[in-house]
């Protein structure tokens, strides 16, 4: 991810530079010179961003093999926005900071006005207005995706108007950009971006995201076996084209709630049928028992994600480590084994959870694991202190050469073994997590 972003921001910055190398400046003094190529650069680079942030929130599973998952693709778009608002914000105050020039060089060596017809100006200045008033926005939606204890269920509401703002930014660009850009690099790369985004967000107005990968079915079946747990099995139409084992998909019950993303905790079997294991995180999920029943219409979105079983190294040692919930991929995987448990590669499933006695997993993992050999399962009861470690994997592979991890659960606990088993191993480790954050 940052090598992309870094990569990205780049790309944008040397098609800047060459459009400022050849800006004479108009006999405009240095500081107030450097004012304005500051506030086309902090332009540049937060509408660019914005822009891939747009074209990446359109789920575009084209990508998904080259970014590493629709997963790490939620997180690309995460942070191009971050950095879209941070660069919004330093392009806003870059604009606001000519009264403190003025106070310090005065007004001689001014960068000099440039001329447009009638039209053209009063374009400039209803965009610069809206612009203003966009960017506000902006900022203000990044802080709530920031701040995790604002409600998602808000939340979501206000990121559906995320596309609105970002083509009032647009328009901002478009109007206000030096008119000398649009025949060099930096405009031609700017237009694409530019349309690009707003060709998303027409998209995600019109609703429109996903369309091509979504099926209708019926919830077959609805359990709890657990209090914070519900177990949905949905039969879906046709338009299935089935999954790969550790896939996730976004599953709507409530056109008015709208989809959210979950693992597909079954292995597909042909049948047009798929299992959730939803845990109670939130006020939508905490409420979902009571809110699905059988035979209710659903839709699901997908298949996404690239934490799939083909995907293993099977040269190397494998390790499979689940966190409370992110057992779920593993259950995907461990039931596609079960059909040719003779294929399964050697590996260590470790499981941590608060309270072993009372997990309903825990059962159901002995018994898929008792039918596979070659899979050797280790609960993690932290109630009882077995809280797992990375000197304790390291102490159980004390020869270990190419190791694999495969990781899914909250990410402290994750970033803990990483950082742990990077320090003992060294490159003989290849960390493989999901990075299921939505928000």
């Amino acid at each position: 991810m940052v090598f992309i972003l870094s990569s990205f921001i780049a790309l944008l910055t040397l098609a800047w530079g060459l459009a400022a190398s050849v800006d004479g400046g108009g006999g405009a003094s240095l500081p107030w010179l450097i004012r304005e190529q500051a506030l086309y650069l902090s332009g540049v680079l937060g509408i660019g961003l914005m822009s891939l942030a747009m074209v990446l929130a359109t789920r575009p599973a084209a990508l998904e093999r080259p970014l590493g998952g629709m997963d790490r693709i939620f997180r690309l778009h995460k942070w191009a926005g971050i950095l879209a608002a941070v660069f919004a914000a330093l392009h806003w105050l870059i604009e606001m900071s000519d009264d403190l020039l003025e106070s310090a060089f005065g007004k001689t060596g001014q960068v000099p006005e440039a001329h447009f017809g009638a039209l053209l100006e009063n374009l400039r200045d209803a965009g610069e207005e809206l612009g203003e008033f966009a960017i506000y926005l902006v900022l203000g939606m990044i802080i709530l995706s920031l701040w995790k204890r604002f409600p998602y269920k808000f939340w979501r509401y206000l990121h559906r108007a995320m596309p609105v703002l970002y083509l009032l930014l647009a328009f901002h660009a478009a109007v206000l950009a030096p008119p000398d850009y649009w025949a060099r690099p930096i405009g031609w790369l700017m237009g694409g971006l530019l349309a690009a985004g707003a060709a998303a967000s027409v998209l995600a107005l019109t609703g429109r995201i996903g369309r091509d990968r979504r099926v209708s079915g019926v919830v077959s079946s609805v359990a709890s076996p657990a209090p914070d747990i519900t177990e949905v099995t949905c039969r879906l139409d046709a338009g299935w084209k089935g999954h790969r084992a550790g896939q996730f998909a976004f599953i709507g019950f409530d056109r008015i709630e709208g989809a959210h993303p979950f693992t597909i905790a079954s292995a597909d079997r042909g049948d047009q049928t798929v299992t959730f294991e939803i845990k109670a995180l939130g006020d939508y999920t905490r409420r979902l028992a009571t809110r699905v029943a059988v035979g209710q219409p659903v839709t699901v979105e997908g298949p996404y994600g690239r934490f799939v079983l083909e995907r293993q190294d099977r040269n190397a040692r494998q390790i499979w480590i689940a966190g409370g919930i992110g057992i779920t991929p593993f259950l995907s995987w461990l039931d596609a084994l079960r059909a040719a448990p003779d294929s399964a590669a050697q590996a260590e499933l470790h499981y941590s959870t608060r309270n072993a006695s009372h997990d309903p997993f825990v059962e159901r993992l002995q018994r898929l694991c008792g039918r596979l050999p070659s899979v050797e399962l280790h609960i993690h009861d932290t109630s009882a202190g077995a809280t797992l470690t990375p000197e304790q994997l390291a102490a159980s592979l004390p020869q270990a050469g190419r190791t694999e991890v495969w990781f899914c659960g909250p990410r402290p606990f994750g970033d803990q073994l990483e950082a742990g088993l990077a320090a003992i191993w060294g490159r003989r480790l290849r960390f493989r997590r999901e990075a299921f954050e939505m928000r």
